[in-house]
């Protein structure tokens, strides 16, 4: 489309191309008379907030109008505004037809955009995880009328996530809240659920919408040429004050896709969600990722921060502080991966095992169990001669935790009678005097993470039916 217009003689900043949608949603589209001045255009828009710069197109052969025009204000919220409150309006008392106002489309947005476009009404934002709805809606409610608000879950736990939605009636009170909510809220405008899949980044935008945008100030947030981070992604770089956690800020020059995130992210063990977010000040890609335990979660921003994705453009990584101590999360790092080397060197080498369980330490000392699961205290054991009522069998991956390790976990759960690895083999089995007891294990410890390792409970064949199983030849 042509643009030759004009700006109007009071001047003022006019923006250059590249800050045409700078902010997003700044600029309006309008379908106006051929005979409608630009200088009409001022004196009716001006009062929604400050313009930069009008264009009027016209015929660059004969140089009259095309009833076409283009309005640049400074915030999104003044130009939302004088959408919802000017489309169907008619600018002069001699019009007879009134105008048309949209959101002008941008280089990110395949069309013009009008007052009922979910896109423009819904919110993103990271909040605490105690919140619940009702305080998310007080939070908000002072930007204008809430149609709903929702919090993300796990779905397994039900516990939140941190995140949440905002609806709001018109597209000018979401802008209003973008603009002026706490910066620790993160807000950004959020992908519209009933939108149609034109590229697989907007499916996985509409499939899964989360998480939030690093920890610095809204108007910093992309500033690649001022972090020295981004100039020399210096790997040796260690700056104390960087928080620590399980969850990685992802930036890019370039938009990606959560299929392009999650296919670099995965390469290191133990993702377990990563989310791609749209920021409404820029054009930049924007993600957040998030693994199992910090230990991945730190290796991933040492090796992917300033990885080329596509080549020639470098990827900025960064801590998400959650509030976690760092401290606790270093140690817990460290005591999982001594614990799981030695269980590994003892696992590969059986000679080391009386060296482990009496060298250097005492031996009425107990194991260390590092875990999220919460077990129940210790229990004593049910003497050997006991009757088996029911009988587990453990699959352990990469793999198996030492013996006295392994008795301290079963026996909380109570009437343990042995635990026992099967040799050269990832899989072991325990032995219970009492069903309750051994469901206890399976319901607190199946699909859990301890030491290190992953553990599968079950309940095992009885040995009647593992008699009656075909023995091997060989």
């Amino acid at each position: 489309m042509d643009e030759a217009g004009s700006s109007a003689s009071g001047g003022g900043f006019r923006p250059g191309v590249d800050s045409l949608d700078e902010p997003p949603n700044s600029r309006i589209f309008l379908v106006i008379s051929k005979y409608t001045p630009e200088s009409v255009l001022r004196e009716r828009f001006s009062p929604f907030g400050d313009i930069q710069d009008i264009w009027v197109v016209r015929d660059k052969h004969t140089k009259e109008s095309k009833g076409i025009a283009f309005v640049k204000f400074a915030r999104s919220s003044q130009a939302c505004r004088a959408m919802e409150e000017m489309h169907g309006q008619c600018l002069g008392p001699n019009d007879t037809k009134p105008i048309k106002v949209f959101i002008a489309q941008s280089r990110s947005s395949g069309s013009h955009r009008d007052v009922e476009d979910e896109e423009l009404t819904r919110i993103f934002v990271m909040i605490p995880k105690s919140y619940t709805e009702e305080d998310l809606r007080e939070k908000f409610k002072v930007y204008g009328d809430i149609e709903y608000c929702s919090i993300i879950k796990n779905k397994v736990t039900g516990e939140s996530k941190g995140l949440g939605y905002v609806r709001y009636l018109k597209p000018s009170q979401a802008a209003q809240a973008i603009e002026n909510c706490d910066r620790s809220f993160r807000a950004i405008l959020a992908e519209p659920k009933n939108k149609a899949s034109e590229s697989s980044e907007q499916d996985y935008y509409s499939n899964m919408r989360q998480e939030a945008l690093g920890h610095e100030p809204r108007v910093n947030m992309f500033p690649f040429e001022q972090q020295s981070e981004f100039s020399s992604f210096d790997k040796n770089d260690s700056r104390g004050q960087e928080a620590i956690s399980k969850r990685l800020s992802v930036v890019s020059r370039v938009p990606f896709t959560e299929e392009q995130l999650f296919s670099i992210f995965d390469i290191v063990p133990g993702l377990e969600y990563c989310e791609v977010q749209r920021d409404p000040y820029s054009n930049y890609g924007h993600g957040v990722v998030q693994y199992f335990n910090v230990a991945s979660a730190i290796y991933a921003k040492y090796k992917l921060h300033g990885f080329q994705y596509p080549p020639g453009n470098r990827i900025g990584v960064s801590f998400i502080d959650d509030g976690s101590n760092a401290t606790d999360l270093l140690r817990k790092m460290a005591t999982q991966m001594v614990a799981a080397q030695l269980a590994s060197m003892v696992w590969n080498n059986p000679s080391q095992q009386q060296f482990m369980q009496f060298g250097g330490s005492s031996g009425s000392q107990l194991p260390q169990i590092q875990t999220d699961v919460v077990l129940p205290s210790c229990k004593k054991k049910a003497p050997a001669e006991t009757p088996v009522k029911e009988r587990l069998f453990i699959v352990f991956n990469p793999h198996p935790l030492p013996l006295d390790v392994l008795e301290d976990i079963f026996c909380r759960f109570g009437n343990l009678i042995e635990v026992y690895l099967v040799s050269g083999k990832n899989v072991g089995y325990a032995k219970y005097a009492d069903r309750i007891s051994a469901n206890d294990a399976i319901a607190t410890l199946h699909g859990k993470i301890l030491n290190g390792v992953r553990l599968k409970v079950m309940l095992a064949d009885s040995p009647r039916e593992e008699s009656n199983k075909r023995q091997r030849t060989y």
